[in-house]
Formats: structure tokens, sequence, C-alpha cells
């Protein structure tokens, strides 16, 4: 194909650099050889078409702006950075793709930019009225005392000098409340000092897929605005991929202010497991599981170690999918896709095969899944490929497994 010099913006790359919201160093894009390993490592290049990182890549360092900006690429791309792992420079391939989407006009599909409005607009991207969300922590706390025999067994909201600000999902909320029950039973278990806010109390952040960086800057304030009102040391994150990686890399780039630690639930069961707290039978969980890693999780804050030490301890048989880690397969809904409508349905459910053949080849029928969006995306596969398995949170197997009468003397 003949590039003509008329249609190349030479200041697009730097254009791209001056827009880049990052917590490395903006200079690095420079670095890219344009060699083709990112495309290499990206487990869906000839998978679908409009799967190529190299191409984008070239067409920002050509300065070929309309094509770049009009590469299908830029929404068909999960983001899910296995294509960084294998480049020798290190190039935050991700990072490039998410500052084309929010930094020069562009539209997103489907019903994206509609989630992140609904954030902006009512404190969560589900639209839970606050009478609602407010109503079913009492329901769910009530069902709680009822389950353990423990009438001060709390779900506390707006408590001041917590340890810690618990962050949920919407869905917890609008459509499992269980899991707010399950989540809330191990907090009581280990003797928890915890908190959720009356106000802004939504973990996810879909700013982080439409690439907006002045709507991730609102919403990443609102949570530093809860933290020092109600004076808890930090925030904890439910079993969220994308909603982990936004808490903890949000005050780093979004509002310069990481003056309080994040962490995933997950790595609180590991603290209280560590600290002999939190006591599970692994004997009520005795089916096979295997664990899907989701991106945001392991491969960008690294806690897949922390995830397979938990899943350990409370599973008789642990079972990996090939490869994993690290290295895993995206599930294919990350990046936003999950909200991008019919026209990117197909695109997902390609990526989704990969993840399919991963879960069938580890002979298990269930997936442990620490994440809302990939349990989204995943239970779509399991429908569309016809597959015998079923998930689970991470604390629907440590919640029904608790040894309750081995719960610390000092916290009864």
């Amino acid at each position: 194909m003949a590039i003509l010099l008329n249609d190349m913006d030479w200041q697009f790359k730097n254009e791209v650099l001056q827009k880049i919201c990052t917590d490395k160093q903006r200079p690095e894009l420079y670095n890219c050889l344009t060699c083709g390993m990112c495309s290499a490592g990206c487990p869906y290049n000839g998978v679908h078409d409009h799967s190529d990182p190299r191409k984008i890549l070239r067409e920002i360092a050509l300065g070929l702006k309309d094509q770049a900006l009009n590469n299908p690429l830029v929404w068909t791309c999960t983001m899910c950075g296995r294509c960084t792992v294998e480049c020798p420079m290190g190039v935050d391939v991700a990072t490039v793709i998410r500052t084309l989407r929010g930094n020069f006009g562009l539209q997103s599909p489907g019903f994206l930019q509609d989630v992140v409005n609904a954030q902006i607009n009512t404190g969560n991207q589900m639209e839970v009225t606050q009478e609602d969300y407010l109503d079913t922590l009492q329901w769910m706390e009530e069902e709680l005392q009822a389950e353990v025999d423990d009438p001060t067994a709390k779900i506390p909201v707006d408590k001041e000098g917590a340890d810690f600000l618990f962050l949920w999902d919407p869905r917890e909320i609008k459509y499992y409340p269980q899991d707010v029950q399950s989540i809330a039973k191990i907090f009581w278990y280990v003797g928890a000092n915890w908190t959720c806010s009356s106000q802004w109390w939504d973990a996810t952040h879909y700013g982080l897929f439409n690439g907006n960086d002045e709507e991730s800057t609102i919403l990443m304030k609102r949570i530093g605005e809860e933290v020092k009102r109600l004076k808890v040391k930090e925030v904890v994150v439910t079993e969220c991929g994308h909603a982990t990686r936004a808490q903890k890399w949000g005050p780093k780039v979004w509002t310069k202010d990481p003056f309080y630690p994040v962490k995933s639930i997950i790595e609180k069961y590991k603290e209280w497991l560590d600290a002999g707290l939190l006591f599970v039978d692994p004997s009520k969980n005795t089916e096979p599981v295997t664990l899907h890693d989701p991106c945001n999780m392991v491969r960008k804050e690294d806690l897949g170690e922390t995830l397979r030490y938990v899943l350990k301890k409370v599973v008789t048989e642990f079972r990996e999918m090939t490869p994993h880690g690290r290295a895993n397969y995206c599930c294919g809904g990350g990046g936003g896709l999950l909200a991008m409508g019919k026209d990117i349905q197909p695109y997902r459910m390609s990526k989704g095969k990969l993840k399919a053949d991963q879960i069938v080849a580890t002979g298990c029928k269930l997936v442990a899944c620490p994440c809302h969006n990939c349990w989204d995306q995943l239970n779509d596969i399991i429908k569309h490929f016809k597959i015998d398995a079923r998930l689970a949170h991470l604390h629907h197997l440590i919640s029904p497994a608790l040894i309750l009468e081995k719960r610390p003397v000092q916290n009864t």
C-alpha cells in the first residue's frame, strides 16, 4: 500500500504522547520498534479481523492520524495488556488504545458512554437509588444476623474511623444481593472494622474504557472525598478486575493524589488467612476448580499469586488453565466490549472461543472468577458454546466453608 506524504501528520505521535494518562514515562512510546512482537503476543491476532496491534502502532509512528483513529482495533481491543508482556521495549499498548478512544473526539460504540453517564449523574453505573441501595444493605444485614445467629453482625454505613472503606459493584446491590450477605459474613467472621459509603460506593469505573480522563477524574475524586470524610485508613475493592485496576491506578494518573492505599478484597483474604483470622474448611469445596485470571487484576496489578494462594487454601483440587497467570487469555469482554452492543458481540464470541477451549481442557465444571465483567462474559461464553460449567467468586467458596467454631474469640 502506497503512503503519501500528504497523508502524514508528523505531530500526531507527539499529540498522542501529550494526551496519554500514565504512571510510566510518556516518551516510552518512542521506544516502539514496530517489530511486531505485540501482534505475536496478542492471542486474537488472526482469530478475528481488526486484531493487529502492530498495524495501529505503525499508523501512529507514521503520522497516519485518520487511519489510526478509524482503525476498528481502537474498539475491538480488550486492552488486556498481553501484547505488552511480549514487547521487548515494554510499550503500554493498552494505554495507547485508551488514549485514542478518549482524546480525539471518537464516539464510543453501543452503550459504553451511557454507562459512564449514569455513574456521573447518579453515582453508580446501574442508577440504583440511594433508598434502594440502603434498603438492600439493611435487608442483607438482617439476613446475615439470622444466618450467623448474631444480632450484632452489621453492614456499617458511614462509620467514621474504620480500617477500610469497602466499594461494591452495583451488580451486587441490584442483581446479586446475596453476594452482599456472603461478603459481609466474611467481614463479620474476621471481626473487620469496616464501612461503606452512603454516597459514593460504586467500585466500577467505565471511564477506564471510554478513555475520557475528565470523567475518570470526577469519579476518582469522589472516592478520595469519601476517604477523607469517613477518615478511613484504606480502600478495599470487591471482586472485580477493572475496578481494582481503576481504583489502584486512578489516584496516580487522574487525581495525582495517591494519599490512601487501595487493596483488592483478595488481598484482604490473604492477610486474614496469614494472620490466623480466617479459618476455612476446604472439604466443603471438593469439586475440581479452575481459575480465570482477570487481566486487569493479574497482568496489570500482579495479583495472580495472591489469587492462587487463597484459592488453594479453600478448595481441595485446583487445576490451572493453559496458559495462565500473566500469560492468560483475556475472557474477551474486557476493555468495555461488554457495553459496546451487537456490532461488537461477534468479536467477543470469537475471542471467547479460546477461553471456552481452555475451560473444557481442564475438565472442571466450576470456574473461579474474581471479576464481575469477566463473570458476564464467561456466562455468555458458557451459554454460546454450550459448556457444562458454572462460575463462582472466591467469596462464594469461602463464606459457606467458614469454620464457625474457630472464629477468633476476641472477635466474638
